[in-house]
């Protein structure tokens, strides 16, 4: 539980921070990216791994770059439900999604340097 309320509050600082430096994404207050990175959290659990079942096909045939399209859908999705968080397009969700994935990995590496996946 810790573990998950740190994520959501490096994501909810990665997400303020993007959205003051990239054009096209607006929120309003830090409350409003902690709230964006919740529903994003929960999307990522719920629905991304049902799109990607389905779009397989093409991940497999774009070689996975077709999850950045996903990740971008995503954001779409969570700017919908979460009042205070605008994205103007889909250009400016697939670049706010491809570096909240990179600065988020970053932060959390750094955070979590000892946890390593197991292939067992």
């Amino acid at each position: 539980m810790q573990k998950w309320v740190f994520k959501i509050l490096v994501c909810s600082v990665n997400v303020f921070i993007l959205a003051y430096i990239l054009p096209g994404i607006t929120i309003v207050d830090f409350f409003t990216a902690i709230l964006v990175a919740a529903v994003l959290s929960l999307l990522d659990a719920v629905v991304k791994p049902l799109l990607i079942l389905f779009t397989l096909p093409v991940t497999i045939l774009t070689l996975g770059l077709f999850l950045f399209v996903i990740n971008a859908g995503i954001i779409l999705i969570d700017a919908h439900f979460v009042h205070g968080f605008e994205v103007k397009s889909f250009l400016h969700a697939l670049l706010f999604g491809a570096l909240l994935s990179f600065f988020n990995s970053l932060v959390h590496k750094k955070a979590f340097p000892s946890e390593k996946k197991s292939m067992h």
